[in-house]
């Protein structure tokens, strides 16, 4: 149904903070469920993992080298008859006896009566008579890895909200563990929306353009670990703007849209949508992504995002990105800030918005970032966002000089 203008702020703009609460306490986790190890990467566990197995399951060598019997070497240098070889994958026949050592390689099992190794390198073997000449003493343990010394049954691996990592992965495979109850990734569908938009890749008509919007979103809910899902393109009626927000609320968990969200001016996807679900329509005090849309189908959030390029992506980290965050079991929403030295004036504005402005810059030689405000800041610039490594974060009435420090929010995996 129709809600009127967002958050009872009439046609005014919004804060930023006030906008975002009101998305993510609109918003809840996924139900957990049971995913195999090898589709696991990047979801969060929703139980803590407890070990039932020891790692490593024996003792076994951490060096090519000699099991021996430390005391043997106490009056080293020494010389021991080689009693065999032990490979990985291979134990030992019998037991290791006193005045004897055993080839081994690294990870083998250790023999029986054997409790040191002795490095190939400080040892000299003659094939021909089987012994081998050890230089130096060695205590007991050396280069040995004792049966359970990283993981013991009983063992509790990782806590609810781990997010899996490769090592983490790793350490399940260690274990034998083949699935784990964890929150499932978000399917997300992308919708654009206009009679303008091409994306068949023929020449333009006039007064048509192509359609970005679908291909950065769809790239951006990848790179955030979400599924996403390409509702392809609505055009400018009512049913098929329908037809697709319809189809996106039955077969996805939320949907991104772009284009058509701009306040006082008359647009179908309004129409729909508020025919459709419960929507709130927002003018939020930031530049650029001013206009948003928000509102639920049902049960599946419906973020709508502003048609210019830059914007959509703004509004998509500002808003859509932590709401589905917080869907797929994450507790931290947001990209980290940090301070970085701006190179060149930013500006002031007083204008009652918090502008982001496309940056590019990296670490000095101590770690501090410096960055460079890129020339082409337009909403429909594209092309400057695409070179951006962070957005630098000013607040309205704030002067940002050369040589100022300023916030960043770091975009992709340049500063994460």
């Amino acid at each position: 149904m129709a809600s009127g203008p967002a958050l009872g702020h009439a046609l005014g703009v919004i804060p930023l903070d006030e906008a975002r609460s009101y998305v993510l306490d609109r918003v809840d986790r996924l139900p957990a469920v049971q995913v195999s190890v090898a589709e696991a990467a990047g979801l969060v566990l929703a139980e803590p993992i407890v070990a039932q197995e020891l790692v490593p399951p024996f003792a076994n060598t951490a060096m090519d080298g000699f099991a021996v019997i430390a005391a043997d070497t106490d009056s080293a240098p020494v010389t021991l008859e080689v009693a065999g070889t032990v490979a990985a994958g291979a134990p030992a026949t019998r037991p290791l006896g006193p005045g004897q050592a055993m080839r081994i390689m690294t990870g083998a099992p250790m023999p029986e009566g054997a409790d040191a190794v002795v490095m190939v390198e400080r040892t000299s073997y003659d094939a021909d008579n089987a012994l081998v000449d050890v230089e130096i003493s060695v205590g007991e343990g050396n280069h040995v890895r004792e049966a359970g010394e990283d993981v013991r049954p009983g063992d509790e691996l990782f806590g609810a909200g781990t997010v899996l990592a490769a090592g983490h992965l790793g350490v399940l495979a260690s274990v034998g563990i083949g699935s784990v109850c964890a929150y499932r990734r978000p399917i997300v569908g992308v919708v654009s929306t206009g009679d303008e938009l091409v994306d068949d890749g023929r020449p333009l008509k006039p007064g048509e353009i192509r359609d970005s919007n679908r291909r950065t979103l769809l790239t951006m809910l990848d790179e955030s670990g979400m599924e996403p899902v390409d509702l392809g393109i609505a055009r400018d009626n009512e049913a098929d703007i329908a037809e697709a927000f319809t189809e996106g609320a039955a077969r996805c968990d939320a949907i991104l849209s772009s284009g058509g969200v701009s306040m006082g001016a008359f647009d179908y996807v309004k129409v729909v949508l508020d025919r459709l679900g419960d929507m709130r329509w927002m003018q939020i005090a930031i530049k650029p992504a001013k206009p948003f849309a928000f509102g639920l189908i049902g049960t599946t959030p419906v973020f709508g995002l502003p048609g210019n390029p830059v914007s959509s992506m703004v509004s998509y980290e500002l808003f859509a990105r932590p709401a589905l965050r917080k869907m797929a079991g994450h507790t931290l929403f947001d990209r980290p800030v940090r301070r970085a030295i701006s190179e060149d004036p930013i500006g002031r504005h007083d204008d009652g918005k918090t502008h982001y402005i496309r940056v590019t810059g990296g670490p000095d030689e101590t770690g501090r970032w410096h960055v460079r405000k890129l020339t082409g800041q337009g909403s429909h610039q594209l092309t400057a966002m695409a070179r951006a490594s962070a957005l630098a974060v000013v607040p309205d009435q704030v002067e940002i000089a050369a040589g100022d420090e300023v916030e960043i929010i770091g975009l992709g995996t340049v500063v994460s």
